[in-house]
């Protein structure tokens, strides 16, 4: 009974222990994961006002460069207008200086005609010629014929002077207009042209100002260009520290995957000892009621053999009690073995999370889109890249190219939002530029998954992925990996 009992207890004691050790790990693991969504929140905090940063910049960069063309398309458009006006200029002035030569012309022909018209009337006069005179003298038929013959040439001629002056006349009057309107033109081209010039100051002094604004935004990405290489030995430390983390967590991993098999191994020997103990117990006891059997036979058989009743009577008792000792004690060796736990199975080991068994050539392309920026070719701002970039839309899904598992997702100097996935056997996918990372440290993921979306983070212009595939640390080119 004292057995049964402390094994009762000790039953007791366990199951009170490892409920309250449940509720010590559902309360600690509550705990973490409440910690884990607070540090991640801020995170994505940081990360938006990261974004909102570059957005700002990448925004004033974009205007300044617009406002440098409008100041310099101005300022073409008015070298041409100035050029234009000089041929205008030039045209008028030759024009007036022609009007000036027929003008004088002009006059030269009307002072000669109005003489050719004084000679013509003096000698009329002089004459005494008319054809009322010759009709009216009585002379010869043929003398008057004559005059008024002379007279009719002297008329036409003196017509023809005064078409002559009048046409002269007009003429000039003509060249007069002209030479106004040429005037005034020159008046507006001078005008137009101190205008145009003064325009042409103040778009110069704009340009000026925007390639001053721009000469400082230039200094800047020139500072950028030159961490460009200090990112990239940063995301090699990141990997350097990721391999050797992935490694250090594969080595416990192991270690305690031996431990928990090492555990469950002593168990199962403590639960095979403790039945060998529980079956060498019932042994005992069925011997010990098997001796209580044969000592109550033999008792009773020494009560038959005595002829006293009263013999009989204490060797029937006798038997009686021996009998009720054997089935207590064989009662009492079915409640132990009751009370005893049954043995333990093996405990199998924790399964860890799969990281893959490496890559294999014809990968999924992560995104579909131009391949820019070749692995191995100069970078525009200093360098060679190690990856390729793919130009898309943002927003736009992107996969892993394997199954693996999230070794690294946050934001990154130079790469922005970056994700890296660890495939087994030393090899690494990299997906840096991301507008967001749909993945968390620990996930597991398939070929296929959408595990970010395309973005422009990091300080880019232009939405697209930064893709990578290293191998022990060193970056291979994702070309040689990727299907068509």
């Amino acid at each position: 009974m004292r057995r049964l009992l402390g094994a009762a207890l000790l039953t007791l004691c366990a199951s009170w222990s490892a409920a309250v050790c449940a509720a010590d790990s559902a309360a600690a693991l509550a705990a973490r994961q409440a910690q884990a969504r607070k540090q991640q929140a801020e995170l994505q905090s940081r990360i938006a006002r990261v974004q909102k940063e570059i957005d700002s910049q990448e925004s004033s960069r974009r205007d300044a460069a617009d406002e440098l063309k409008t100041s310099e398309s101005a300022i073409s458009s008015i070298d041409r207008r100035l050029d234009e006006l000089a041929r205008q200029k030039h045209d008028a002035q030759a024009d007036l200086a022609d009007i000036a030569g027929e003008t004088v012309e002009q006059k030269q022909q009307l002072a000669q005609r109005q003489s050719e018209l004084a000679d013509q009337l003096r000698a009329q006069y002089a004459s005494g010629l008319s054809p009322w005179t010759a009709l009216l003298s009585g002379d010869d038929p043929q003398v008057i014929g004559r005059e008024l013959g002379y007279l009719g040439y002297i008329s036409e001629a003196r017509t023809k002077t005064v078409k002559a002056i009048r046409n002269a006349i007009n003429q000039l009057a003509q060249l007069q207009a002209r030479s106004e309107a040429r005037n005034k033109e020159l008046e507006a081209v001078a005008h137009e042209v101190q205008t145009q010039k003064k325009s042409l100051e103040e778009q110069k002094q704009e340009r000026q100002q925007v390639l001053s604004k721009i000469e400082s935004q230039l200094k800047v990405q020139r500072s950028q260009a030159q961490t460009l290489e200090h990112n990239d030995q940063r995301l090699g430390k990141l990997i350097t520290g990721l391999d050797a983390a992935i490694a250090q967590q594969r080595e416990a991993e192991r270690l305690a995957q031996e431990q928990r098999r090492a555990e469950a191994e002593r168990r199962a020997q403590e639960a095979r000892r403790e039945a060998l103990e529980r079956k060498r117990e019932i042994q005992r006891k069925q011997e010990a009621a098997r001796q209580a059997q044969i000592a109550a036979q033999q008792a009773q058989e020494q009560a038959q053999n005595k002829q006293d009743e009263l013999d009989a009577k204490k060797a029937r008792e006798q038997v009686e009690r021996a009998r009720a000792q054997a089935r207590a004690a064989e009662q009492a060796a079915r409640e132990a073995d009751k009370a005893k736990p049954a043995p333990a199975a093996q405990a199998p080991a924790a399964q860890v999370g799969p990281a893959g068994s490496g890559l294999k050539k014809g990968l999924r392309y992560p995104v579909q889109g131009e391949v820019q920026g070749r692995f191995g070719m100069g970078r525009p701002d200093g360098g060679l890249w190690r990856g390729i970039v793919l130009r898309a839309a943002a927003g736009t899904p992107v996969h892993v190219v394997a199954d693996g598992r999230v070794v690294y997702a946050n934001w990154l100097s130079g790469f922005g939002n970056i994700m890296i996935v660890d495939h087994g056997d030393k090899y690494l996918s990299i997906y840096a530029y991301n507008q967001s990372l749909l993945k968390r440290v620990g996930d597991i993921v398939h070929a296929g998954d959408t595990i970010a979306t395309v973005g422009a983070t990091g300080g880019q212009v232009e939405s697209g992925l930064y893709f990578e595939i290293r191998h022990q640390g060193t970056p291979v080119n994702p070309l040689l990996w990727l299907g068509h």
